[in-house]
C-alpha cells in the first residue's frame, strides 16, 4: 500500500525534480524555438518581407512627465526581454556551482576543460578564416552552444542516451554560457563611464539591503533591476548582463524561518484534511490553505522557486520571439560576392561544425589519455562524440554576439546565415551520430 505523501513531501519532491524538469521545458522549447526561426525565414524572403522589417524598427516610447524614452521594437527585445533570459541563465549558474555538476571539482574538471576547448577551436578557426579580412571582431561567435536546441536534439533520441550524457552536455552547454557572459562583458561593451557603473553599484547595493532585512518578495525586485539596467546601459556595459547579476545574487538556500514553516505547514495539513469539517466550515480553511500555498515559497530556495515561474516564459516566449526578431535573414540580399561576407559565413559556419566538435572532443580525450580526468560513469568515447556534435549548435547567443560584433548590415546578415547553416548541420550531424550509436548499442 502507499501512503499518500503529505505537503512537505511533495514540494521536497519538486525540488528534486528541477533538473527533469529543465531538461523537460528545453527539449520542448527547441521545437518551439526552431519554428520560430523557420517563420522568420520564411516571412523575410516572402513577397512581405518588407513588413517584417518594419515590423521590429517600429519605435516604441516610453513616457513619464517630460521625460520620455524611444527606442525601436527590436531593442526592447534584444536589450529589455532578454535580460529575463539571461536571468534564467544566470540562475541555472548560481545553482550549479552551488549544488549541481560545477559544485563537485572532480565530476566538473572534464566538461569545464571541454568547454574550454569548445570555445578555443572555433574562435581559432574563425580567426584563420577571417584572418587580415577586417572582420576579426566576429571570432566570438561560433563559441556559444544553444542549450535548447542541442537538448531538443537529445530529446528526439529518446531514452537510448544515458542521463550522464545529458548532464556533461548541460554542464558543458552552461560553461559555455558562462564564458560568453564574460566575452559579451569584457569584448563587446563601449567604453565604461563610471556613472553609470555607480548607479548599478547602487542598485546592487539596493538588494543585497533587502535581501538582508529579509524581503523575499521577487516583484520588489523589479526595481533595483532596472537601476541596474539603466546603470549598465548608461555605463557602456550591454544592459543584458543585468540577469546574470540578478541571477548570481538570487540567494540558493530557503529563507531562515524554514523549520517553523514544517511545523505551520503540518499543522495546516491536519486542519485541511479534518474530516469532522462539513461543508458549512468550509471558511476555516481559508487560513490553513493560505499557509500551504505560502510554504513553497518559504520552503523552496528563491533562485528555484524564481527559475521555475520564469523558465516556462523564457523558453516558449521570450526566446522563440528573439527568434523570430532575429533570424529573418534576407538571403537574396546577402552579397556573399563580398570578400569579407564571404569570409565571415565561412569561418562561422565551419568553427560551429568543426571547431566545436574538435575543441571539445580532443580536450576530453586528451585529459583522459594523460589521466587527469576520466570519462562519467555510463559514457562512452561515442557519448562524448555526440555531445561534441552537439555543441556546435549555436543560436541564441551566437546570434546575439552576432549583433554586438558587426554593425555592417551585410557582414551581420551574413554572419547570422553561418549561424544558421552551421547549427543546421551540426544538429543533423548530432542527430545521425545519436541514431546509428544507439541502433548499434541495441543490436
Amino acid at each position: 500500500m502507499r501512503w499518500p505523501l503529505s505537503p512537505a513531501r511533495r514540494i521536497a519532491r519538486k525540488a528534486f525534480t528541477a533538473f527533469e524538469h529543465f531538461l523537460h521545458i528545453e527539449a520542448a522549447s527547441g521545437i518551439v524555438l526552431l519554428a520560430a526561426a523557420i517563420a522568420a525565414l520564411i516571412w523575410a524572403n516572402s513577397p512581405y518581407g518588407y513588413r517584417y522589417d518594419a515590423l521590429w524598427e517600429m519605435p516604441i516610447t516610453f513616457a513619464v512627465g517630460h521625460f520620455s524614452f524611444s527606442r525601436p521594437l527590436h531593442f526592447w527585445i534584444n536589450d529589455a526581454l532578454m535580460t529575463v533570459f539571461f536571468l534564467v541563465v544566470g540562475m541555472e549558474i548560481r545553482r550549479e556551482l552551488h549544488e549541481g555538476s560545477l559544485s563537485n571539482p572532480k565530476q566538473a574538471v572534464l566538461p569545464l576543460a571541454a568547454a574550454v576547448g569548445g570555445v578555443a577551436a572555433p574562435a581559432v578557426i574563425y580567426l584563420l578564416v577571417n584572418r587580415g579580412a577586417g572582420a576579426a571582431n566576429g571570432w566570438a561567435i561560433p563559441t556559444a552552444t544553444d542549450i535548447a536546441f542541442a537538448v531538443g536534439v537529445l530529446a528526439l533520441l529518446g531514452r537510448s542516451i544515458p542521463s550522464n550524457v545529458r548532464i556533461f552536455l548541460l554542464t558543458l552547454a552552461i560553461v559555455d554560457d558562462i564564458i560568453a557572459v564574460l566575452i559579451i562583458a569584457f569584448f563587446y561593451s563601449s567604453g565604461f563611464h563610471y556613472a553609470g557603473l555607480a548607479m548599478g553599484a547602487a542598485g546592487m547595493a539596493l538588494i543585497v539591503i533587502m535581501q538582508r532585512i529579509g524581503i523575499g518578495a521577487a516583484p520588489a525586485y523589479i526595481v533595483p533591476g532596472a537601476v541596474i539596467w539603466t546603470g549598465l546601459l548608461i555605463g557602456g556595459a550591454h544592459p543584458t548582463l543585468t540577469g546574470v547579476i540578478l541571477g548570481l545574487m538570487t540567494p540558493v538556500v530557503p529563507t531562515r524561518r524554514r523549520k517553523l514553516t514544517l511545523v505551520e505547514l503540518s499543522r495546516a495539513a491536519s486542519e485541511v484534511t479534518n474530516e469532522t469539517i462539513g461543508t458549512s466550515d468550509l471558511e476555516r480553511l481559508t487560513k490553513p490553505l493560505q499557509t500551504l500555498r505560502l510554504a513553497r515559497r518559504e520552503l523552496l530556495p528563491p533562485v528555484l522557486r524564481v527559475q521555475w515561474s520564469l523558465h516556462p516564459w523564457v523558453a516558449y516566449g521570450i526566446m522563440p520571439l528573439f527568434a523570430l526578431a532575429n533570424a529573418g535573414v534576407h538571403i537574396a540580399g546577402v552579397n556573399l560576392a563580398d570578400g569579407h561576407a564571404r569570409l565571415v559565413f565561412i569561418g562561422v559556419a565551419l568553427a560551429l561544425v568543426v571547431g566545436k566538435p574538435l575543441g571539445v572532443f580532443s580536450v576530453s580525450w586528451v585529459l583522459v589519455r594523460v589521466g587527469l580526468c576520466r570519462l562519467p560513469t555510463g559514457v562512452t568515447w561515442s557519448g562524448i562524440g555526440l555531445i561534441a556534435l552537439l555543441a556546435g549548435i549555436g543560436f541564441t547567443m551566437s546570434v546575439f554576439i552576432a549583433m554586438l560584433a558587426f554593425d555592417e548590415p551585410n557582414a551581420l546578415a551574413a554572419a547570422k546565415l553561418g549561424v544558421l547553416v552551421g547549427s543546421l548541420v551540426a544538429g543533423i550531424a548530432g542527430f545521425t551520430w545519436g541514431t546509428w550509436r544507439s541502433k548499434r548499442l541495441n543490436t
